[in-house]
């Protein structure tokens, strides 16, 4: 671009600052990088070290020739060891970067002297991802462990050692390099110690956990336990390339192990099981058995008969189809193509699925165009680019190829080892619990530098056409209309979160429907880190103890449960900390021994924790553990206890129970029933005990007869369920309370976008904390506050209708709003739904024309719910009559398409 003088012309400055803005401002307005911005997470970070890191080096790039020049070098490792504590995502520019510095320093540029530059970057990255992050510090562990047990010192004075020897050995080779006029083993030397320096952040980690706070994951306060946490051992990890098929049979499991931190020395302890499989296969991509799910998915998406193994052909099928395809290839679409919707995507046709706006496109890809419903028109997450920053992108990158193949290859590498090659390395099994596109954020940022080198490939086309000033400003205008512009307007209604407070409402709902001093087992993130928020942030309702259910089974979280943290005091749990530590009580398994009737919780309670022997299984190897002998649990139940802390309503004291007995519904004890039963056992009903509505029913451990419904919490009672009544009962009393004076509902019912996050939990607020307090106090006779509550509904939850579960969730509320006379706000609901229904069975129709899978859910949904409302209509006093001819009509269109002998 520069001149003969190297100065630039006015076109010339216009095209560079044009492309920038073209391409940062596109990258900022792409779907997955805002949507990243915006929540609290790590993936915008990163990619700020991503951009810091490639800046750096085209900085040195620029200039190398001159003095001082390897500084960048040494800023990029400092960066590079920084952003370990962010992610690992942003090591992945290192063979990029190799390249940069190869096709600098070296006079004379070779295919094979380019590959082995590569294979340099790739063997630094294995170095600092393997070498430095993992196994300097369990070499650190190790050399503390020979300083504890065979030296008799004292945790931490070995590890520290270790990096004092460390630095001691860096500071010697440093001295040597300068000392012998050995300037690149000096450049080597610097930036490794500058990565270590950056990874040093992760010191805050342990110094952290050593003063143990309120929140302290994992409790890394030790070599072992720091490692481990590096490690993310909690999650599993994924075999690359060697493991088993989905059907492969554990033919033996060896034990892993690892050390745990006992009084005055670590004591060996398993960690795990290395299985080893009757099927194996080189390169596995269907190799997930953890879930029936998956095993269903791959049989389904690969049509692989039942009793029939998957063969290498369907293997390769599911990496490029599934996991490239879907798990990529979709994602880098949503980013410069369009996006269906924000519903997570799981292969069908309506959910998730890249579009264009470009109508026979789109009618070839996902089907259903000639009937697209109005949900989905006005949905704020519909986005379409019509391909225009696609477009402008792969101009760009043939035009850098064109004239810079060193620099485009540069590029493109960034652009794989972020998109593909983490494809290849995190091999994804099917059904991920949410979308993960996240994860390529780097490889869109990539992308974004070919949509901002557009710019100079159209102004070099235009300016054979036009003046050279009017070319450039036609280009740049029309990259900055067709991407970023475009982008922007498409993305900002679903991206904005100005307005957003629908998490931490909820949050403060959960524990609003808590009585004083009570204990909230949670379940997911979802539904445990808004309440940490408020507790934490907000100082709201600090007196509650919440219990995550998914870390319980962790001896660290299960020892923090039993400290007090703010208002609220620990888990009445009375087990030694000996007899749940690491490797001790890890999983106790059932094994029937006929005993009769149900058996005491404490008698339960005292072999499940016994030391004896005698009270222990031998397994396979002769070791002895402990075990559950029945599943037949009873509860003596303190009645003056209950009365004095007030824990059940006076209308219920008569079925208050002497004995609370249970059928435990797990074939296994891990930490976390444990804690559950020994809470059972020692609260003596001083302390409320809550589950939060959004923990699966198979967490209540089989007491669901003594759970009361209280809003977004159900509490646990010693009372008999009354005869003839279904379902959970309500707290009718306690909930019209919270929802008529404590909850708070934030902007849902007037907010423009609802994320999927908050607008999945509308069912759950109208069917099961709305509809059945509605639905009881009806029963109960209360029908002017049922009333209250059916308003308070409609007033409260969205105008719009978000998922089809969403219209059955609204009926016991469209029921009470007819009941109580309030006809013209039931008919709103009932109006809206309608055209829901009719609107998606048009669609489902038009896409099955094409396509060969029906959406059955949604339409059994469909199905149930208008025979719900033809139902209701027959009991509406005075109904509207256009409105039951809908219905009808509509319930005839679904009998006689779905329903009939010949469909």
């Amino acid at each position: 671009v520069k001149g003969v003088d190297g100065s630039y012309t006015s076109p010339d400055l216009i095209k560079i600052f044009g492309s920038g803005a073209v391409g940062a401002l596109a990258y900022a307005f792409t779907d997955t990088f805002w949507f990243s911005a915006v929540e609290s997470e790590v993936y915008a970070m990163s990619s700020l070290c991503t951009a810091v890191v490639f800046w750096g080096i085209l900085k040195w790039e620029n200039h190398a020739d001159e003095a001082g020049a390897d500084r960048w070098l040494i800023f990029i490792a400092y960066v590079m060891g920084l952003s370990i504590g962010v992610h690992l995502l942003n090591l992945l520019v290192i063979p990029a970067i190799a390249l940069v510095i190869y096709f600098k320093r070296s006079k004379t540029v070779t295919s094979s002297g380019a590959t082995k530059a590569f294979l340099i970057g790739v063997i630094v990255l294995a170095l600092i991802l393997w070498g430095i992050i993992q196994y300097t510090v369990k070499a650190a562990a190790y050399f503390d462990l020979f300083f504890v047990n065979s030296l008799g010192m004292g945790f931490g004075t070995g590890f520290n050692l270790f990096f004092i020897l460390v630095i001691a050995l860096f500071v010697y080779a440093v001295w040597y390099s300068i000392k012998k006029a050995k300037p690149m083993l000096n450049l080597i030397l610097i930036s490794t110690a500058f990565i270590i320096f950056g990874y040093s952040s992760f010191a805050m980690i342990m110094v952290r956990a050593k003063a143990n706070p309120t929140l302290n994951n994992s409790d890394p306060d030790n070599a072992f336990s720091f490692v481990s946490y590096l490690g993310r051992e909690q999650y599993a990890s994924e075999p690359l390339l060697n493991g088993p098929t989905f059907d492969a049979q554990v033919e033996d499991a060896v034990p892993t192990y690892t050390y745990r931190k006992d009084k005055d020395k670590y004591t060996k302890v398993e960690n795990g099981m290395d299985y080893k499989y009757n099927k194996t296969m080189f390169f596995p991509r269907v190799y997930s058995s953890r879930d029936q799910g998956h095993i269903d998915y791959y049989r389904d998406y690969l049509k692989i008969p039942e009793g029939q193994s998957p063969t290498f052909g369907d293997n390769l099928k599911f990496f490029f189809s599934y996991q490239i395809g879907h798990m990529y290839g979709r994602y880098f679409l949503w980013n410069f193509a369009g996006r269906q919707n924000d519903q997570q995507g799981q292969g069908s046709f309506t959910e998730g699925n890249w579009i264009s706006g470009v109508k026979p496109v789109d009618q070839m890809h996902v089907g259903g165009q000639n009937a697209i419903p109005d949900s989905l028109k006005t949905d704020p997450s519909n986005n379409k680019y019509y391909f225009l920053p696609l477009i402008i992108g792969l101009i760009g990158a043939f035009w850098h190829f064109g004239k810079r193949q060193r620099d485009a290859g540069i590029v493109g590498l960034l652009f794989f080892f972020t998109g593909l090659a983490i494809v290849l390395y995190l091999n994804q099994s099917p059904l991920q619990p949410r979308e993960r596109d996240y994860a390529y954020a780097g490889s869109f940022y990539a992308f974004a530098i070919w949509i901002g080198l557009g710019v100079f490939a159209i102004a070099d086309y235009l300016s054979k056409k036009v003046d050279g000033k009017m070319a450039v400003g036609i280009a740049t205008a029309a990259c900055l209309l067709g991407a970023p512009v475009l982008l922007g307007f498409q993305n900002w209604d679903d991206h904005d979160r100005s307005q957003k407070t629908t998490a931490r409402d909820l949050a403060k709902n959960y524990l609003a429907s808590c009585a004083p001093n009570a204990i909230l087992f949670t379940y997911g993130d979802n539904d445990t880190y808004p309440l940490w928020y408020v507790q934490e942030v907000e100082n709201y309702r600090p007196d509650v103890r919440v219990v995550n259910l998914s870390l319980l089974s962790s001896d660290w979280y299960m020892r923090q449960m039993k400290q007090k943290v703010n208002q609220a005091d620990g888990l009445p749990i009375n087990i030694d900390d000996e007899k749940f530590k690491k490797g001790v009580r890890e999983v106790l398994y059932y094994q029937d021994m006929k005993v009769p009737g149900h058996v005491d919780l404490d008698l339960v309670m005292q072999i499940l924790l016994s030391d004896d022997q005698k009270n222990k299984l031998e397994l396979r190897g002769g070791k002895f553990e402990n075990f559950l002998p029945t599943k037949n649990f009873s509860l003596p139940v303190n009645r003056e206890a209950v009365l004095q802390n007030n824990v059940v309503p006076k209308a219920w004291q008569e079925s208050i129970v002497d004995t609370m007995s249970w059928t435990y519904n797990r074939n296994y004890v891990s930490r976390a029933e444990l804690s559950i039963l020994n809470v059972l056992l020692n609260n003596n009903w001083k302390r409320p005990i809550y589950f939060a509505a959004t923990v699966p029913n198979d967490n209540y451990l089989g007491l669901d007869k003594y759970l009361v419904q209280e809003g977004f919490a159900l509490r646990l009672m010693p009372i008999a369920t009354p005869e003839g009544s279904e379902g959970t009962l309500v707290d009718t009393q306690s909930a019209f309370k919270d929802i008529t004076t404590k909850y708070q509902w934030g902007n849902m019912a007037n907010a423009s976008y609802l994320d999927p996050e908050s607008y999945r939990m509308i069912t759950m607020i109208t069917n099961t904390v709305m509809g059945g307090t509605a639905t009881q106090l009806m029963m109960e006779g209360h029908k002017d506050e049922a009333r209250k509550v059916a308003v308070e509904t409609f007033e409260k939850m969205p105008k719009r209708v978000y998922l089809m579960r969403d219209i059955l969730g609204y009926i016991p509320i469209i029921n009470v709003l007819y009941e109580t006379g309030e006809n013209k706000r039931a008919n709103e609901i009932v109006n809206r739904n309608l055209k829901f229904i009719d609107d998606n069975i048009k669609w489902y129709q038009n896409i099955s024309e094409t396509k060969p899978e029906l959406e059955y859910d949604n339409i059994k949904m469909a199905i149930q719910a208008i025979e719900s409302y033809h139902k209701i209509f027959s009991t509406v006093r005075n109904p509207d009559n256009d409105l039951v001819n809908r219905i009808n009509a509509t319930r005839k269109l679904l009998q006689e398409t779905y329903l009939s002998e010949s469909n």
